[in-house]
């Protein structure tokens, strides 16, 4: 055998080689794919709405902004009205550390005739389930003493809201 009559000799036993090669990385590389989607299609994050229900999401941002609005904005002559609003609005460890600070409050707003407005400046959702939601909320709260000049405090949240029958109710507000 001429050396010419063994390289084609060899030639189609390197494409068997290499296309046998090819098979099993493709195999392999198919089952590692496989995996990875398995692990992926477990993840926590595919329950997390926030990114891809806006409508929640929108819903969930206007009626945590709202109940803080209601529950942290006072005027000393109807503090009756916010502690109203707290009751419908907050739950769980929320409602009683408010009831808590809310006493104190009452008294220093007759006292001083202090004024408090509390609005939302921005919030984001981090979480959002079927059943609870999580949030970042940035507040700007303006008091007001009667006879002194008004004055603006900035203040970050991170807030924790259920659905309870049909509407969400703040269950944990950490002030950060």
């Amino acid at each position: 055998m001429t050396t010419s009559e063994e390289a084609q000799d060899r030639r189609p036993r390197y494409h068997r080689t290499a296309a046998a090669l090819l098979t099993v990385l493709m195999l392999l590389a198919g089952g590692w794919l496989l995996w990875r989607t398995e692990e992926l299609a477990d993840s926590p994050a595919l329950d997390n709405r926030a990114l891809a229900d806006t409508r929640a999401t929108e819903r969930v941002v206007g009626d945590v902004s709202g109940a803080l609005g209601r529950v942290f904005s006072y005027a000393p002559q109807d503090t009756a009205s916010t502690r109203h609003a707290a009751r419908q609005l907050l739950a769980g460890k929320a409602a009683r550390q408010y009831e808590a600070l809310f006493a104190e409050v009452e008294q220093r707003a007759a006292q001083q005739k202090l004024t408090l407005t509390t609005h939302v400046v921005r919030a984001g959702v981090t979480r959002l389930t079927d059943r609870d939601a999580r949030l970042l909320v940035f507040l700007d709260q303006v008091a007001q003493r009667a006879g002194k000049p008004a004055t603006t405090v900035a203040a970050q949240l991170s807030v924790t809201a259920e659905l309870q029958g049909g509407h969400w109710r703040i269950v944990d507000i950490t002030a950060r």
